[in-house]
């Protein structure tokens, strides 16, 4: 196991890679996530009802810059603590596809949103992103424990996300 301030070093991939495999996925669902919402705010997001703690729009970007610092390093980390033999290897690769997988649904769910105007849609996508992320959170403690800490942040904002999510569709 990882020790919580160890820095990943063990891994037999290359450190240039670990760190391309990192920062790629999560800087191509931020450009997404970037497209996606460009055109709606001023428009679409702007005319729903939202409720009294949606937060400004500028708090959006700043809040998911830092989170997904925080998400690559982790992944970064993670990658770096892959057990080079025995039988913790699939546990790894287990915490390592449920975090693509919660990346892949942070992609989704804001051309769901936002491109598609689908409010319900988006709602299952971020609840089901919330889940995975928490468990992506569980199985990547067993490895590095700093890399499971950086993702909490990460579900607190995605936890307020489907609050949100809710309210915005309750209102409209």
């Amino acid at each position: 196991m990882t020790a919580a301030t160890h820095v990943p070093g063990g891994s037999p991939l290359p450190r240039w890679l670990r760190l391309a495999a990192a920062i790629l996925p999560v800087a191509a669902t931020a450009a997404v996530g970037s497209m996606a919402t460009q055109a709606e705010i001023p428009g679409w997001y702007a005319s729903l009802n939202k409720p009294a703690f949606n937060p400004p729009n500028w708090v959006f970007p700043v809040a998911w810059t830092i989170l997904y610092t925080m998400i690559a390093v982790s992944l970064w980390r993670l990658l770096g603590a892959m057990p080079r033999t025995g039988p913790s290897r699939e546990g790894w690769w287990l915490a390592l596809a449920a975090f693509l997988v919660q990346i892949a649904l942070n992609a989704a769910w804001t051309p769901v949103f936002f491109t598609a105007h689908a409010i319900g849609a988006g709602l299952i996508v971020v609840a089901m992103l919330l889940v995975m992320v928490l468990w992506t959170i569980r199985l990547t403690w067993r490895f590095d424990r700093l890399a499971a800490w950086l993702l909490v942040p990460y579900a607190a904002w995605v936890a307020f996300a489907t609050l949100l999510n809710a309210a915005i569709l309750r209102m409209n």
